[in-house]
């Protein structure tokens, strides 16, 4: 089909929950193909998804194999691949034990669950979250999302929910109650504007949570998987928390998401409690472990701090030649060039030059390449920002 074609389908039976740009129909590593042919370089993976790449062969082979082994079963009876993975987290993180289930949402309802029935004995129930966070669509999970543009028009919202300034530890220590099970974080902010969080404020929060007798609570779905150089981001920070959620890069494409409990918390939920049709499926997690084996075998988490860093290099350089972008800023792969003004019209030239990036907190032009990219088109985006930026300010 033409892209006119399938773009003519899709505004008549699916759902306007999106304003899809291209229609994409082949990937391989960090490069997509559209319906007539043209290549792009690909600097947004999914959205921090195809952390190894489009088409990863590793990955292809094992889900092709699983696929004509097993599909799914019901986690009313085992299957061999879900503790292999549980295994796999559990020990390059801190212990513990994991909920599979199919996505970022689903793995932060997971968590905001999990604080929940840990606290209902104690009388405990609110979840402190952040200003400029993000966390998921479903009614919990935007209302633990500091933005008011994502809670718009879906009132009530459902109770239990306050929020603090991210990185400022005084601001969350006041939010702090007698009713507080949890406090839910981004170590970076990603939808929120690529934002590290600071280190002392990520070790305060810690010190905090042990201080008052509470959860802390990483949400890992962006920023997880070695986007940040670190198998999760909250490593850069030598800290630990009592629980994580994952999805995003986990499956490389594969639904696939993740509630990692450290040993304190690894019993909380029993039989009755949570559970999924489709989590932790052979199918999904042949796919994720196919994943961690690819991570590790290539090296990837050292390529993601190496071109990370040479990516910002190239940004800040960029940056400094005009008044009116603000800077560069990230970690590892989650990497953002700040402007003065909206990001949008930057992106859709870059975009006509064969780069895909993306315009998130209006004034940041969010980039995410896969972990494998190489130095040569590290220096290919850069030479394309580059032009882009010339051409904008000629035109302004």
């Amino acid at each position: 089909m033409k892209s006119t074609e399938i773009i003519d389908l899709h505004k008549k039976y699916v759902m306007p929950t999106y304003a899809p740009g291209l229609v994409l129909v082949k990937g391989s590593g960090s490069h997509v193909w559209d319906a007539d042919g043209k290549e792009y370089l690909d600097f947004l993976a999914g959205i921090a998804v195809l952390n190894i790449g489009h088409c990863h062969p590793a990955v292809v082979k094992a889900i092709q194999e699983q696929a004509a082994k097993l599909v799914h079963v019901s986690n009313l009876y085992y299957n061999e691949n879900q503790p292999r993975l549980a295994q796999a987290l559990s020990e390059r993180s801190m212990g513990g034990k994991c909920f599979f289930c199919n996505s970022g949402a689903e793995a932060n309802e997971g968590l905001i669950k999990l604080a929940r029935l840990w606290g209902s004995s104690q009388g405990k129930y609110e979840v402190i979250s952040m200003k400029n966070s993000f966390h998921g669509r479903t009614l919990a999970t935007l209302t633990a999302t500091g933005q008011e543009k994502v809670q718009k028009g879906f009132s009530p919202l459902p109770e239990g929910f306050k929020y603090a300034e991210f990185n400022n530890l005084e601001s969350c220590a006041a939010a702090v109650t007698e009713k507080t099970a949890a406090i839910l974080v981004e170590a970076v902010q990603g939808e929120g504007g690529i934002l590290p969080a600071d280190p002392a404020f990520i070790k305060g929060l810690r010190k905090l949570c042990d201080e008052k007798g509470i959860l802390l609570l990483f949400d890992e779905v962006q920023a997880g998987m070695g986007r940040t150089g670190k198998w999760f981001a909250f490593q850069n920070y030598d800290v630990q928390p009592d629980a994580f959620s994952l999805a995003k890069g986990l499956g490389n494409g594969f639904p696939i998401g993740a509630v990692v409990a450290a040993p304190q918390v690894s019993d909380i939920f029993q039989p009755g409690n949570h559970a999924t049709t489709f989590g932790g499926t052979p199918l999904a997690c042949a796919a994720a472990l196919a994943v961690i084996e690819t991570i590790e075998k290539e090296h990837l988490l050292e390529n993601a701090q190496k071109t990370g860093a040479l990516f910002l290099e190239k940004l800040r350089a960029i940056a400094g030649q005009y008044d009116w972008i603000e800077g560069a800023r990230g970690c590892g792969l989650m990497v953002g060039l700040v402007l003065k003004d909206n990001a949008a019209p930057l992106q859709k030239l870059l975009q006509e030059k064969g780069l895909l990036t993306l315009a998130t907190a209006v004034r940041v032009l969010r980039m995410l390449p896969p972990l494998n990219v190489t130095v040569k088109e590290i220096e290919q985006a850069a030479t394309l920002i580059e032009e882009a930026c010339a051409e904008m300010d000629k035109s302004q």
